[in-house]
């Protein structure tokens, strides 16, 4: 791996990338056009890579459940001039969010060194997750919602009714839902959007203590793409539903299909990680538009540093028109 990698600091263009993707995505929040919202994304963002030097391969990409535009898995991005690298990333993690002008619609990218990222297939993944400063393998996928809440109420120092718990609102979660009540474990419903709700759990003023459930398998890697800079747990295993799904990772070259992946297996090396809000949320603010500009929000973070930067960036469209 060239050096050229290690000594740019590639965190600081793909911000750019993330901020281009959002602001396009923002000119139809609300519109009630999911696909729409998602093609644009996926274009601005294919635009700004394509102007990086860097020899970049999408690892993580759209997925084909969705029928999505995509910025394919395999997909050739840059200039080819720069470090070997590959990409995880999601042009708009919540479609519906975005299509509803609901919160927590964020433009999500990540890069490592080749071979940095699980090759994930797109099927649904297991997860659990905590944030950083705890003891050492303190969650387990294996065991049963009330002993990793109970493990992480001691780890605490907490009455289990101080923890509240992040799940998606899904009907396939109902069973998981009911446990974590019984619990006495706060809940936290969302929509959309489990790469926000996997960071949440990082970030002490969200309030959320640990993620729990099944999303997207690409969406686990972005996750844990964010944790390795943050700082975090997390488990994940791929759940399959059909013998196509299986295919799809014979293809990715996975063999062992009930592999239980720990961070490390997610995502390792030197990662960089942004993501730019496009609606509000917890972690970042959406993009707030006016006559002939735009604000962005984002968060950029590099492992190799553990540098977290917030950037609030002011677009002016007059000097540099902005084009979706």
């Amino acid at each position: 791996m060239s050096d050229n990698y290690t000594d740019r600091n590639l965190a600081m263009e793909i911000v750019r990338v993330s901020e281009a993707a959002a602001l396009s995505a923002s000119l139809l929040v609300g519109r009630g056009d999911e696909k729409a919202a998602d093609q644009v994304a996926v274009n601005a963002m294919r635009r700004s890579l394509n102007v990086l030097d860097i020899t970049g391969t999408v690892v993580i990409g759209e997925g084909e459940r969705d029928e999505a535009p995509m910025l394919y898995i395999g997909e050739k991005v840059g200039t080819g001039k720069g470090p070997k690298v590959d990409i995880a990333l999601d042009p708009l993690e919540g479609t519906a969010i975005t299509a509803t002008g609901g919160a927590n619609a964020l433009a999500v990218i990540a890069m490592a060194q080749e071979g940095g990222f699980l090759h994930a297939p797109d099927v649904y993944m297991d997860k659990i997750a905590v944030g950083g400063g705890l003891p050492d393998n303190l969650i387990d996928i294996n065991a049963s919602p009330a002993e990793n809440i109970r493990n992480l109420a001691r780890a605490k120092k907490a009455e289990i009714s101080d923890l509240q718990v992040c799940i998606l609102l899904r009907d396939r979660h109902a069973e998981l839902i009911a446990k974590v009540r019984e619990t006495g474990a706060r809940i936290m419903l969302i929509g959309d959007g489990d790469v926000s709700g996997i960071i949440a759990t990082a970030q002490e003023d969200t309030g959320v203590d640990m993620y729990m459930g099944a999303g997207g398998a690409p969406e686990g890697v972005l996750a844990a793409a964010a944790l390795q800079c943050i700082g975090g747990q997390m488990q994940g295993r791929l759940l399959f539903r059909n013998d196509d799904e299986r295919g799809r990772a014979a293809k990715a070259g996975i063999t062992d299909l009930s592999r239980v992946y720990g961070l490390n297996d997610l995502a390792h090396g030197d990662v960089m990680f942004s993501a730019t809000g496009v609606t509000s949320g917890a972690m970042l603010r959406g993009v707030r538009r006016f006559a002939g500009g735009a604000i962005t929000h984002s968060v950029v973070m590099r492992s190799k540093s553990g540098t977290v930067r917030t950037i609030e960036a002011h677009h002016n469209f007059n000097r540099k028109p902005f084009v979706d």
